[in-house]
């Protein structure tokens, strides 16, 4: 399968299931090796193609100038409050129900649901959120994710153990915010005379 193009090659050039390597190419990536009939791998390849095209747009549409270092559409219409926000989290989101669709194992899924997480939560604050979605990309992490588990569905325990650390960090950040957050209201409070 064609990986993303990191070059700036422009979506127009994905247009094809083979991502632009010639028709030949094609028929020999999609039906050779495969159990499943030709037609449903090359849908395969097309939803691949779409999300290819999809993340490009997201993250690395446009070249920062002077650096030759990408970014898409994901931190400009965050920029937009509420509204840009909203509508970048919705595409991520059907890149990974694009996902479902296709078959990858839950262990990936959740991987990918874990990076969608991570983009919405630090994505939604403001200019900071902006510019760590310049940099996340969870867009292009996510279709190259999918792409690596249908190559080689075999390495889902990679996700499994990825998605365990991940589970035990968020799990301990959350009861750090939490004690963070009773003693500061137990501070404002004698602070206040209160307690």
């Amino acid at each position: 399968m064609t990986r993303v193009d990191r070059s700036g090659t422009p979506p127009d050039a994905l247009d094809s299931p083979d991502g632009g390597r010639g028709p030949d190419r094609d028929r020999e990536d999609v039906t050779a090796g495969s159990t499943a009939p030709a037609d449903v791998r090359t849908d395969e390849a097309e939803t691949l193609v779409a999300l290819r095209r999809l993340s490009y747009y997201l993250d690395d549409l446009f070249v920062v100038p002077g650096t030759g270092y990408r970014v898409g559409l994901d931190p400009l219409l965050g920029l937009v409050p509420g509204v840009g926000d909203v509508a970048t989290s919705t595409a991520s989101a059907y890149i990974v129900a694009q996902a479902v669709v296709l078959g990858v194992p839950r262990a990936t899924l959740a991987r990918m649901l874990v990076v969608l997480l991570v983009d919405a939560v630090v994505g939604s604050l403001p200019l900071v959120g902006d510019a760590f979605d310049a940099v996340w990309k969870a867009n292009a992490r996510n279709v190259r994710l999918l792409e690596a588990r249908l190559d080689t569905p075999e390495e889902a325990t990679t996700d499994r153990r990825y998605v365990l650390v991940v589970t035990v960090v968020v799990t301990l950040l959350l009861v750090l915010v939490g004690v963070g957050a009773v003693l500061a209201a137990w501070w404002l409070l004698g602070a206040g005379g209160i307690v």
